[in-house]
């Protein structure tokens, strides 16, 4: 934050799901150093320890709750936690999501789909649901969705995450439409390959077979993302900088949905 110019969040509380790690943790300690209140939501409790101590030595304030964002309860009880420890809500960030089995079609398994759907889609649902008269009270509220650069085009992801990461996107714009009469912007940002505890497997893999140097090599800037630069975008989509802005999905991922990108056809 720059000394020459309040917070971007002053007064603002926020829901961030997913904040144990990776892109949730960092989008938690940039919005408690631009002054937002928090209540932060995750299934592991050692690392959203973690992350609560991280954005307390940032000087913010900030509560966790263990949430699983598949059960509708539990996003209830996550909002009626942020209005009762703060008063109002005016920004929620659905960031928590999983990757589901990566295999082939012939090997598909109707469970695991209704798994990805119930955490990466309904989980947005259910925010929303229980989120929205707290966010017309508000008269400004933002709600940031992370989709993917897999529900943009394929090769980012399974079949079933990419599936649900299109529907983000579309659940993002239909939602932005129902809610722009009250002010609430909707918005989602769509990271390419970023190294975060849920892509970590890869990078491993990619390293282990002395490929490391290869990682985010066939996007336009050529390496890979850090959760800090997706933090900054879902940053600007819940701030008032981006106060004309809703029903957008923006991708954060190097240019790699700038170009066709073809096996063969990058130096």
């Amino acid at each position: 934050m720059s000394p020459d110019r309040p917070p971007r969040l002053k007064d603002k509380v926020a829901i961030i799901t997913g904040g144990a790690s990776g892109i949730g943790r960092a989008s938690a300690v940039l919005f408690a150093r631009e002054g937002a209140r928090l209540v932060i939501a995750d299934m592991q409790k050692d690392a959203l320890d973690q992350t609560l101590e991280l954005v307390k030595a940032q000087g913010g304030q900030a509560v966790g709750q263990i949430t699983d964002v598949s059960c509708e309860e539990e996003v209830k009880s996550l909002v009626d936690l942020a209005v009762k420890e703060y008063g109002h809500l005016d920004i929620v960030c659905n960031n928590a999501g999983i990757t589901g089995i990566l295999c082939g079609p012939e090997d598909q398994d109707g469970e695991d789909w209704h798994k990805v759907y119930a955490v990466n889609v309904l989980g947005a649902v259910y925010a929303a649901k229980y989120a929205v008269p707290h966010l017309i009270k508000s008269k400004n509220g933002a709600i940031v969705n992370t989709a993917s650069v897999a529900g943009i085009r394929s090769g980012a992801g399974g079949n079933a995450y990419s599936a649900s990461k299109a529907a983000v996107i579309n659940y993002t714009r239909t939602l932005a439409c129902d809610l722009g009469g009250f002010n609430i912007r909707v918005n989602a940002v769509c990271p390419g390959l970023i190294e975060t505890g849920m892509t970590q497997p890869v990078f491993d893999y990619a390293r282990a077979k002395g490929k490391g140097d290869k990682l985010g090599t066939r996007c336009e800037l050529r390496r890979y993302g850090h959760p800090e630069e997706v933090a900054n975008a879902i940053l600007f989509l819940a701030s008032d900088e981006a106060s004309y802005i809703t029903g957008q999905a923006l991708a954060v991922c190097g240019g790699n949905t700038a170009s066709l990108n073809l096996p063969g056809m990058k130096v």
